[in-house]
């Protein structure tokens, strides 16, 4: 059986932005632009951050780094997982942001956005 094709990163962005924009499409127009400037780096960062986890996940968080051919080499943790952390950091504080937008009374939504950020959505 031939290996399904992975959707590319534009296409993943495209189908999280759907997702999103469907649970803020009842957003008041006052914060539309806010919203949707959310989203937009909200799904980038995603997308980004599942490209960082396969990376991890094929390659480890460590490596052997030397300053120089003189020197041992020693463990250290590989750049992705940096920027691995720091942007999941800044996409949770995106995620917050984006529920905190969320009317009080809109559960339905809430319980979606929830679903969509434990990947099951």
């Amino acid at each position: 059986m031939p290996k399904k094709r992975e959707p590319s990163k534009s296409e993943r962005i495209k189908s999280e932005l759907a997702k999103l924009t469907e649970i803020y499409k009842g957003i008041p127009e006052n914060k539309k632009t806010l919203v949707e400037g959310l989203l937009n780096r909200a799904v980038y960062m995603r997308a980004t951050l599942e490209d960082y986890e396969k990376d991890i996940d094929e390659n480890g968080s460590v490596e052997q780094f030397s300053q120089s051919a003189d020197v041992d080499p020693y463990e250290r943790a590989r750049p992705v997982v940096q920027m691995y952390n720091t942007m999941n950091k800044n996409y949770q504080s995106i995620i917050k942001q984006l529920a905190d937008q969320l009317p009080p009374e809109e559960t339905k939504n809430k319980d979606e956005l929830e679903m969509f950020l434990s990947g099951s959505g």
